[in-house]
């Protein structure tokens, strides 16, 4: 990837990735291995080293956001998760007010590793439930139960930690609503600043891919996961958690900071095995495999696989299908400051035929998905590819 020379006045993000698992669910088709038997201490050396010499070319002089997915962080020891975060905090610029998420999984977090999040500035967590069903977390490969959700909650009580998300799937196997009805209620009852909700997705090479092909995994219909979604609209509203995003949910003032990066259009670091990253127009992804990450970082190289130089179309393209996500949509001004370009010349046309089927909202100088739109949102996302 090319230098970036210019004085580091500008502030970036951070996402960092951690492939390893305790156990691999059947619908997640990120980059993750079976922790035992890896070179785990020799990962978390190479991502520090991997984080210097990135920020080395290119400099921030401040890091907004830091966001720890995985895989499963806090799969890893007290004592690995106290190595990591130490080389990260000495390698990023980091101002404690910013936003510093970690994923946890319930039943893995103990109060000595969340004693280090803190101790080193994590002051948010993502932890992923996905279903308050035990039947249904049996059948989709999670490893937890309900109860391990509640016992987790009671160690952030016990430790003073309240800024915590849940992220919940619907549409899972055999899922009735009732069913989906009663995880709303046990999620709602905990009275989170943040939630997420995704529909389940059939992810290539995924077990659950491969099974719905050999016909013996039964899917709720598109109708039901319709339902399901405006069903969760409707009890999250209820419950004074706002929509700010198609699938996220947030008390004012607690919406991801990290997420509305990628929303925005923004630049970021991508770091670990198979993250990708957004730097000086190049979108780039990462060697996948672990040895094959590892390797170039023993030569003190970056691990990247791919990089695309994005043009000025696609940058255009992208800040809208990503801008539309958020409810509060994509500002015309801000798209003509930020490209230089006439928003009604390249888009007006598409926009007054999306008015006009009811897909889009307009108010002022925003622009925003219908309710309509919502539920149509990968169509409406598609009317702005402008080499369709």
């Amino acid at each position: 990837m090319t230098k970036d020379n210019t004085l580091p006045t500008k502030e970036l993000s951070a996402y960092i990735h951690i492939p390893f698992c305790e156990h691999i669910c059947f619908y997640c088709d990120f980059n993750k291995v079976f922790i035992e038997g890896q070179p785990v201490d020799e990962y978390i050396q190479a991502l520090i080293k991997e984080t210097r010499l990135l920020r080395e070319a290119h400099p921030a002089s401040d890091t907004r956001t830091i966001y720890i997915g995985g895989g499963t962080p806090t799969s890893l020891s007290a004592k690995q998760l106290d190595v990591l975060l130490a080389g990260i905090r000495s390698e990023l610029p980091f101002d404690e007010k910013n936003e510093f998420t970690v994923e946890a999984n319930p039943g893995d977090l103990t109060l000595d590793k969340l004693r280090v999040l803190q101790n080193y500035g994590v002051n948010r967590l993502s932890m992923g439930v996905q279903t308050f069903d035990d039947r249904l977390l049996k059948k989709i490969g999670r490893k937890h139960t309900a109860q391990d959700v509640f016992d987790t909650m009671a160690i952030f009580e016990q430790a003073d930690f309240r800024n915590v998300s849940i992220d919940l799937i619907y549409a899972l196997p055999n899922q009735t609503m009732e069913s989906f009805n009663d995880t709303l209620d046990k999620a709602l009852a905990l009275d989170l600043p943040h939630y997420s909700l995704y529909s389940l997705i059939l992810e290539n090479k995924t077990m659950f891919y491969n099974w719905a092909r050999q016909g013996r995994l039964h899917l709720p219909g598109i109708d039901v996961e319709g339902d399901m979604f405006e069903r969760a609209i409707e009890r999250m509203t209820a419950a004074g958690k706002e929509q700010y995003e198609v699938s996220n949910f947030a008390q004012p003032g607690h919406e991801s900071q990290h997420n509305l990066v990628y929303w925005n259009n923004e630049e970021y670091y991508g770091l670990g095995a198979g993250a990708s990253g957004y730097l000086n127009g190049i979108r780039y992804k990462n060697h996948g495999p672990i040895q094959h990450y590892l390797e170039p970082l023993r030569q003190n190289s970056l691990p990247v696989i791919t990089e695309e130089v994005l043009t000025l179309q696609n940058k255009m393209e992208e800040e809208m299908f990503l801008g539309l996500r958020k409810r509060q949509g994509v500002s015309m001004r801000h798209f003509e400051e930020k490209f230089q370009q006439s928003f009604n010349q390249i888009y007006g046309e598409t926009v007054k035929r999306l008015l006009a089927e009811g897909l889009l909202n307009q108010d002022g100088d925003w622009l925003a998905l219908s309710n309509q739109g919502l539920i149509l949102g990968n169509n409406v996302f598609e009317q702005f590819l402008l080499s369709k």
